[in-house]
């Protein structure tokens, strides 16, 4: 039984962690500290605090607005099953080598955040932009303008929708434009326009396929069907106009070989977007396919994948699978197609079906200092829980 000492240390102990975040200086291009969300230890939520000093020349300053959480790479670091944790990252081999790890505590996570511009020694920004970045979940944030990326949000974008645009929106835009490359090649003359009257496969349910498929619609896809187990997800894409395929009831493969149907020799999806870290879904893609048609994978394989069998669709049937990476764009488009450029065509997708997203999507606002509620709320068995968003004061 517990004692009445242990549950008022546990509600102190929550309080503390539910302190308001450290305050700035009055002056924003003076000192200021900043607060970071972190891991103490796997499962283990905390606030970290440090401080910067007054603002340099040429660069601008950032109180942050919303912070959107990764529901992939963050709960990776959330539960300690991240590649970083037992291997180290050789960027001039392009390799992982097994002689280094990370470690706990670990004190910056996220890459979908929203801030306003609260200072500015730079002639290109503005004080009262509103401007989306990739920088963790921070209360603020000094923009390095020679070093980092930001995208100014238009007026008429409700400034929550911003998380998605400095990298969540660009890695589903990325893989569009991989169907389009490896539809048209080089003669690509908008996003997604290989996907004209096509039959799209979207396998998993969560953020990144449900924006996928909403990109393939947007560009006119003839039918976009989507693949999960969660009844509520599935609800939830066909009010936006998917096709829901629930793969604990139907074989996805036969569904799409039984639907789509050219000829008695040529029958199935014209591309698959794999868009979860589960190999069985990536199997489950391969079968869904025409012949010599493509997978355009933006999966993070924690664990490997013993359940891919390459041996059986992927070889009878000649497929490509095609790895869509954001910082990688296809190659033969390099020339006319950047980070920027996924980038812009996000905001102008957030600006068609902002509302969509905004209603559809994002589940959850949750206060920046209840950092620990929002990740377990995302790590739980909750079948609601989606778009999760941290809000600063």
């Amino acid at each position: 039984m517990r004692s009445v000492v242990s549950d008022l240390e546990e509600l102190q102990e929550q309080e503390e962690r539910e302190q308001p975040t450290a305050p700035m200086s009055p002056d924003p291009a003076g000192p200021w500290n900043v607060t970071s969300v972190g891991f103490r230890q796997p499962g283990e939520v905390d606030l970290f605090q440090y401080e910067e000093g007054a603002l340099p020349p040429g660069q601008f300053r950032l109180r942050t607005l919303f912070a959107g959480i990764s529901a992939g790479t963050e709960l990776t670091h959330f539960n300690g099953t991240n590649p970083y944790m037992n291997a180290r990252w050789d960027d001039d081999l392009k390799l992982f080598m097994p002689d280094g790890h990370s470690e706990y505590p670990m004190m910056f996570t996220g890459y979908m955040q929203v801030g306003r511009v609260v200072a500015s020694r730079n002639d290109g920004v503005e004080e009262g932009q509103v401007v989306a970045m990739t920088y963790g979940h921070k209360s603020g944030h000094t923009c390095d303008v020679m070093r980092e990326v930001f995208f100014p949000l238009p007026e008429d974008l409700e400034p929550i929708l911003g998380i998605y645009v400095a990298q969540m929106g660009p890695i589903c835009a990325n893989a569009i434009l991989h169907a389009d490359d490896e539809e048209l090649g080089e003669a690509v003359p908008s996003l997604g326009a290989g996907l004209r009257d096509r039959n799209v496969m979207v396998m998993g349910t969560g953020v990144i396929g449900m924006l996928t498929g909403m990109l393939a619609l947007d560009a006119d896809a003839h039918e976009v069907a989507i693949v999960g187990r969660n009844p509520h997800r599935l609800a939830i894409a066909e009010r936006l106009g998917m096709v829901p395929v629930n793969n604990r009831e139907t074989d996805p493969g036969e569904w799409a070989k039984r639907r789509w149907k050219t000829d008695w020799l040529d029958r199935g999806a014209d591309v698959a977007f794999q868009c979860s870290g589960s190999d069985e879904l990536l199997h489950q893609a391969l079968r869904c396919l025409r012949p010599q048609c493509a997978v355009v994978d933006l999966g993070f394989y924690q664990g490997g994948s013993p359940g891919l069998s390459l041996g059986h669709e992927f070889h009878h049937n000649g497929l490509r699978h095609i790895c869509a990476q954001i910082f990688r764009v296809p190659r033969r488009l390099r020339g006319s197609w950047d980070r920027g450029r996924l980038a812009a065509e996000t905001i102008r997708f957030l600006q068609r079906h902002g509302d969509d997203v905004r209603s559809h999507l994002i589940t959850d606002v949750i206060p920046f200092t209840q950092a620990q509620r929002a990740y377990d709320l995302l790590a739980g068995p909750s079948p609601r829980a989606m778009q999760v968003v941290l809000e600063c004061g």
